[in-house]
């Protein structure tokens, strides 16, 4: 049994997992900024890199104990994406995926779920959320077609996911409760995709997040999960609600890069550089100072914002109250405020820079290009306000009706 099988990797789920897995990226640090421009070059993570992220547990962070997982809080594997974002933006991207990525699989049917674990809970996803596909109805389960795009980590990942829209057997989609068309997601095993090498971009390009096929496929019927309403097929406290939980994956990511970009800010003004025209090295500069200093404290309330937002999740999935839509509308638009600030604060240490930051070998121009494509991301997409905004005004509706 499984159980059985990970009895060894439990003794890796102490309360000090956390600590471990931090002080493994310390570690890794010094490799993984060296690599910055390979990782870029080749568009995707190196497999030896993979590798070690997995033998620090990058990828079992939310996978249950029963799996061989590490099962850490939501605060403690966020910290460790906002981390390694720090460190590289491809890195933490690929780290947001893997980790979102086994809380995404809690919904599929406990047979498919015990199969994607059985060699282990170091497993890698990819997949896209956008519904893409096609999924008719025929023995033994589905015939999928469809092209998904933005599948980050698809050239290393082990299973992959997408989304398709239901249809009968004349190919007419099939409506959902309200009256939409009915969208499934669903799980298969790497090899049985296509991948398709489109993934040239201005930013991000280390995730090598290009389109994924299936063409007149048959995808059994228990490899199908429900987004919206599915049961997880293991408990724990995190697994009921991902559409509430993945606004904060993209929060630490971006609050990672605002880090980094303060960090690669401070080490250039260190180098004792002056720039052209200027009467003082910049770190001797009021003005640039000034600049600091203030970025500085856009970088604490972002941080401010994350903590207190993921703690409050936490809280409410520890109560087992995680699963409630305000929550959605809530995360996003926290999630949208900390990439905006996260964006202006990698905005102006670019600027501040000067010129010496738009050279390839300068890694601030890599993190500008970075928050910008990640920033475009449709969960963290400005225009996703609105959500927040009809609530407001429902909910004073309500208030004045009950008055």
């Amino acid at each position: 049994m499984l159980q059985d099988q990970f009895r060894d990797l439990r003794s890796l789920t102490a309360p000090d997992s956390n600590k471990t897995i931090l002080a493994g990226i310390r570690k890794l640090a010094p490799e993984i900024t060296a690599r910055a421009a390979e990782i870029e070059a080749a568009r995707c993570v190196p497999p030896d890199l993979i590798d070690r992220l997995k033998s620090i547990g990058i990828f079992r962070m939310f996978v249950p104990r029963s799996h061989g997982g590490l099962e850490l809080g939501l605060p403690a594997g966020l910290e460790a994406i906002r981390a390694l974002a720090r460190l590289d933006g491809s890195i933490g991207w690929i780290a947001m995926v893997g980790g979102g990525g086994s809380i995404f699989s809690t919904l599929e049917p406990r047979e498919t779920y015990d199969r994607i674990y059985q060699n282990g809970p170091d497993v890698t996803f990819c997949g896209s959320a956008q519904p893409m596909g096609k999924a008719e109805p025929t023995a033994g389960g589905f015939r999928v077609s469809g092209r998904w795009p933005f599948a980050s980590g698809c050239k290393h990942a082990e299973w992959m996911a997408g989304f398709c829209i239901i249809t009968d057997d004349k190919g007419k989609p099939v409506t959902g409760l309200h009256g939409q068309p009915l969208v499934r997601g669903f799980a298969l095993p790497a090899q049985n995709w296509e991948i398709e090498d489109t993934w040239h971009a201005a930013g991000l390009k280390g995730t090598g997040s290009h389109h994924i096929v299936l063409r007149n496929v048959l995808v059994p019927e228990v490899n199908f999960f429900d987004l919206e309403s599915g049961v997880p097929c293991v408990p724990g406290p995190l697994n009921p609600a991902i559409r509430q939980l993945l606004p904060m994956f993209h929060s630490a990511f971006d609050v990672g890069m605002a880090e980094g970009a303060v960090d690669e800010l401070v080490a250039l003004a260190n180098t004792g550089r002056q720039q052209f025209r200027a009467t003082t090295p910049m770190r001797d500069s009021e003005i640039f100072q000034f600049e600091l200093g203030r970025i500085s404290a856009d970088v604490r309330a972002a941080q401010a914002f994350l903590e207190a937002q993921t703690a409050s999740l936490w809280h409410r999935a520890l109560a087992g109250t995680l699963n409630d839509e305000g929550l959605v509308i809530e995360g996003t638009q926290a999630a949208i405020w900390i990439t905006t600030t996260c964006v202006r604060i990698t905005d102006a240490c670019f600027a501040l820079a000067g010129s010496s930051a738009v050279y390839e070998t300068s890694p601030l121009q890599r993190r500008l290009r970075d928050v910008h494509v990640a920033a475009q991301h449709a969960a963290v997409q400005q225009r996703q306000y609105a959500i927040g905004g009809k609530l407001l005004l429902a909910r004073s509706a309500q208030d004045a009706g009950q008055a």
